[in-house]
């Protein structure tokens, strides 16, 4: 394995004692690529060396050492070396569930469920300082859990002070391909082929199509993949055994699980799961 392989290879941080909570680093991410995916969960981040290429809700855009990013759950996004660029970054996964109960705690939503934030990136220099150094805490073997909630919570509550909330959430869903998203979150490890979607939606292959695109940011097929994806990353993260998620997950085979996994995380199943 050459030098730039085996910094390449994604880090991954969890902690039974912190479930809210997972984190993902790289040293150098020239051969790091994700394909466009999004998640149920939110997701914020930081590069902290060189630079990359961000998509997120159509907007594509440059992103250097000192910005940070933000996906909310269901955003697709993906962010990519430039030109072979060196750059390194690290990511924290966040329940929304947890982060909804401190935007409720903050008078922000009168409910605990998560309000999505209004922007996908952010220069506030005090945030990106205060988001390295949780990297830190969480890494030191030395803090314990409470210390490492404590700071995670101080941080969160800091960045639900800094960045805006997007306003009442009133984007037109059709329900009809809410009938087939539903389909597939409930059905993922199953075949489902382009007639059963369009069955269930009462759409023709077209609508169906031209609608996933619009109101999902994928087509039927990609976002039944991404869905996959999801639940064998979830799987994982609980220890189940990668053959046994594979054939959970819908997939025929272990080698292709192991490329669509690593298209939409740019990282193995064997690496995540450690």
């Amino acid at each position: 394995m050459s030098m730039i392989e085996r910094i390449s290879i994604p880090s991954f941080w969890r902690d039974a004692a912190v479930p809210f909570l997972e984190m993902r680093s790289i040293e150098d991410g020239r051969q790091v690529c994700y394909g466009r995916h999004s998640h149920e969960i939110f997701s914020i981040g930081a590069i902290t060396h060189g630079q990359s290429t961000y998509s997120n809700r159509e907007i594509d855009r440059p992103v250097s050492q000192g910005t940070i990013v933000l996906m909310n759950p269901g955003d697709v996004h993906a962010c990519n070396p430039v030109d072979g660029e060196p750059w390194s970054y690290l990511m924290l996964y966040v329940d929304p569930h947890w982060l909804g109960g401190l935007q409720q705690a903050r008078g922000q939503t009168d409910v605990p469920t998560f309000q999505r934030f209004a922007c996908i990136a952010s220069e506030d220099a005090e945030l990106y300082q205060r988001l390295l150094q949780l990297r830190d805490t969480l890494l030191d073997p030395a803090q314990g859990a409470r210390d490492k909630i404590a700071q995670a919570t101080a941080f969160f509550r800091l960045m639900l002070e800094r960045l805006p909330l997007e306003g009442e959430h009133d984007e037109s869903i059709n329900p009809r391909l809410e009938q087939a998203a539903v389909l597939i979150h409930q059905h993922c490890g199953e075949t489902l082929n382009l007639d059963t979607l369009c069955q269930a939606a009462e759409l023709s292959p077209s609508q169906l199509i031209r609608g996933f695109k619009q109101r999902y940011g994928m087509t039927p097929h990609a976002y039944l993949l991404n869905r996959r994806i999801q639940f064998a990353h979830s799987r994982l993260k609980s220890g189940a055994p990668l053959a046994e998620v594979a054939l959970e997950a819908g997939f025929a085979d272990q080698a292709h699980f192991q490329r669509t996994f690593k298209h939409f995380l740019a990282a193995t199943p064997g690496q995540y799961r450690g």
